[in-house]
C-alpha cells in the first residue's frame, strides 16, 4: 500500500519527484511534492508525452507559453497538458506541501 502523503522529507530544498508506477509506451505515474518551489523563470517543460496532473494538497499556479496564461490550482483540481504544450510551475505555496499526482502517457487515452 502507498500513502501519497507519507514519507515526505522535512527538508525539501528541491521538488521531490518519485515514480510510483511505469509501463510501456512512456506510461508512468509520479508523486511530486513542492514546498514553495517554482520552475526557473526562463525554463519551460516541453514534453514528448501528455501529462494529466491532479493537485491533492496545497496550492499552485501553472503558466503556459502559447497562448500566455496562468492557471491556479486548488486541491482536487486536475489538468490535462498535451504533449509539447510548453508550461512551467509559476508558484506553489510555502505554507504547506503541495502534493501532485502526475500521469504521463504517449497516446491520447483520456477523453
Amino acid at each position: 500500500m502507498t500513502n501519497l502523503f507519507a514519507d515526505i522529507p522535512p527538508d525539501l530544498p528541491q521538488e521531490l519527484f518519485q515514480t510510483l508506477l511505469s509501463g510501456s509506451a512512456g506510461f508512468r505515474v509520479e508523486r511530486i511534492v513542492s514546498r514553495g518551489h517554482a520552475s526557473p523563470e526562463d525554463f519551460w517543460y516541453d514534453q514528448d508525452e501528455h501529462e494529466w496532473v491532479l493537485l491533492l494538497a496545497g496550492a499552485a499556479e501553472l503558466a503556459y507559453a502559447d497562448p500566455p496564461r496562468r492557471q491556479q490550482l486548488a486541491p482536487g483540481d486536475a489538468v490535462l497538458i498535451p504533449a509539447h504544450c510548453r508550461h512551467r510551475v509559476a508558484w506553489t505555496t510555502s505554507e504547506q506541501d503541495s502534493v501532485w499526482l502526475a500521469v504521463f502517457f504517449s497516446r491520447q487515452i483520456i477523453r
